[in-house]
Parts: C-alpha cells; sequence; structure tokens
C-alpha cells in the first residue's frame, strides 16, 4: 500500500510541476497580465511554484517509499511532511469540487484516505524493536506471568548482584514476609 501512495504521490508531483510550467510559458508567449502584474513576474512565479509543489510531493512520496522499504511507520519529518500531505489534499479537494469538478474531487479525496490509511497502518513499535519470533513474547502463546529469565553473569568481586527473591512487576507481596538479606563477598586489595 505504500509503494501505491509512494507512485502516485511522485506522478502527482510531476504532473502539478508540468502543469505549473505549462502554464508559465503559456503566460510569457501570450504576454498576458492580470491586474496590471507584470506577466515575467506571473510566469517566473508559476513556474517556481510548479517546481516547489513538485519537490514537495516528491519528498513526500520519497518518504512512502521509505515507509515501504522499512515496514515501519514513519516518524519526525517525515510523519509530518505526509500529515501535510493528506490535508493539502482536503484542501485541493474543497477547491477542485467547485472549480473543477467531481473527478478531481474524487482523485484528492482519494489521495487523502490513502495518505491517512498509511499513516494509521503502520504500528508504532513495529521494526528492530519489535519482540523476535521465538523469544517467548505474548504473541508466542505465553501467558502474562511468563517471565524471560535473567542473563547469567560471572560471579566475582565488583559483579552486580541480583535478587531473585523479590517480588517482580505483577506480583503481590505477602504481608508476612521479610526482606531477603544479600551478602555481598568484601573486595580486598593487594
Amino acid at each position: 500500500m505504500a509503494w501505491v501512495v509512494a507512485v502516485v504521490l511522485l506522478a502527482e508531483g510531476v504532473l502539478i510541476a508540468a502543469l505549473n510550467w505549462f502554464l508559465g510559458v503559456v503566460v510569457d508567449r501570450q504576454d498576458m497580465s492580470l491586474a496590471g502584474l507584470d506577466p515575467d513576474v506571473m510566469s517566473t512565479s508559476s513556474k517556481a511554484g510548479g517546481v516547489v509543489f513538485g519537490l514537495y510531493f516528491a519528498v513526500c512520496a520519497l518518504v512512502a517509499v521509505f515507509v515501504a522499504v522499512r515496514d515501519r511507520a514513519p516518524a519526525g519529518l517525515g510523519r509530518v511532511l505526509l500529515i501535510s500531505a493528506a490535508v493539502v489534499h482536503g484542501l485541493l479537494g474543497a477547491f477542485a469540487w467547485g472549480l473543477v469538478g467531481w473527478t478531481a474531487f474524487l482523485f484528492m479525496v482519494t489521495m487523502l484516505g490513502l495518505i491517512v490509511l498509511l499513516l494509521v497502518t503502520y504500528d508504532r513499535t513495529g521494526g528492530p524493536q519489535s519482540p523476535a519470533a521465538g523469544d517467548g513474547g505474548p504473541e508466542q502463546g505465553a501467558g502474562p506471568d511468563a517471565r524471560a529469565e535473567p542473563d547469567a553473569v560471572p560471579a566475582g568481586p565488583g559483579a552486580p548482584v541480583s535478587r531473585t527473591d523479590e517480588p517482580q512487576d505483577g506480583d503481590e507481596e505477602p504481608q508476612d514476609s521479610v526482606p531477603a538479606q544479600i551478602s555481598v563477598p568484601a573486595t580486598t586489595t593487594a
């Protein structure tokens, strides 16, 4: 799904850049003016706007490619870019309904839906931080009381001491229990 969003955003960026470039060329060749504005300024601004929006959608497509390759939700600036692209498509859809027609509105709303779907379908805990298969996590059928065994720590002077007789998360401590005493061997200096 992320690949579809990436391809459509890239195609949309290229088409918007090409359309604005074409409009800038038309204004320049026809020597048109709108309310006394300089035609050269109108032509240059149309071309610059097309390039900026084309690059914007291309960067959003790149973020969607990263989501597809990494198979996890976008974070940071990438997430902000995709959210802003969804907002832009929503606004353009609202304007397209009255100015262009229902087909442009339908395209913009479809893109809005795809971008929002991309943002909400990927789990934030996915990726390398998620537990690997077969390590006894809840997805492997281990109950909520299952705990991982502590790693073996070499004993000796200065080695960390673990207290396994203390209650763990979720365990209840009996009311009449006495705290465990731990004896640590004294370190000697030569």
